[in-house]
């Protein structure tokens, strides 16, 4: 099994991901990722929908795997990876409802995503994670190997097979159209409201 419930808050994911594994994830859900992922940006997702766009085949089987955000940095001696922090994720927003429908099931970034991407959320059965900004090198420490597997022309914004180990992230869109940025912003309004803070039962919005 692909995910495996650590407690009420906490989750272990591996790919390969399926619809019945990611309806069991809701926003502010912690999320420790495992297995083999696969990271591509703005210029690898255009050339991937171009491909499907012309009925051609992707390089990477996308059925049920996780896309990560990132351009990982060159690697200094006896490292295994460069720096690996999320890159904007609005920036793939195009790109992401044409990745879903191929079968896509996980992205993961930084930052909000625009209505377009909530909803190919809910029609496709996603969830998209958000990672740790700021804290790249940090980040590093999660991966375990990490090779080139196509369009290498593209340099750093190549596809990457990512080999991690409890990379952690938070659930910020579920496929149920829960927004953690939607619903803190809710909790914050009541709490101005009410003149107290009652957190509802799944979702804790962390401080940064």
């Amino acid at each position: 099994m692909a995910l495996e419930r650590i407690n009420e808050r906490e989750v272990r994911l591996s790919p390969i991901i399926t619809d019945e594994e990611v309806r069991q994830l809701r926003i502010g859900d912690h999320v420790l990722v495992s297995g083999a992922i696969y990271t591509a940006r703005d210029a690898a997702h255009k050339r991937m929908c171009d491909t499907i766009e012309a009925g051609g085949e992707l390089p990477i089987d996308v059925r049920g795997q996780l896309i990560y955000y990132v351009g990982p940095t060159p690697a200094r001696p006896g490292r295994v990876s460069g720096a690996v922090g999320p890159t904007t994720s609005m920036r793939m927003d195009p790109f992401t409802p044409r990745m879903l429908a191929a079968g896509m099931k996980v992205c993961m970034g930084k930052g909000n995503r625009g209505p377009e991407v909530r909803q190919a959320l809910e029609k496709y059965t996603g969830v998209y994670l958000i990672a740790v900004g700021g804290a790249a090198a940090m980040l590093s420490q999660f991966v375990k190997s990490i090779e080139v597997v196509a369009y290498a022309d593209l340099g750093t914004e190549s596809i990457k097979r990512m080999v991690v180990a409890d990379f952690p992230a938070i659930v910020m869109d579920d496929c149920y159209g829960g927004d953690l940025l939607t619903e803190g912003r809710r909790q914050y309004r009541d709490q101005s409201t009410l003149g107290s803070y009652v957190p509802s039962e799944r979702v804790v919005i962390a401080a940064g």
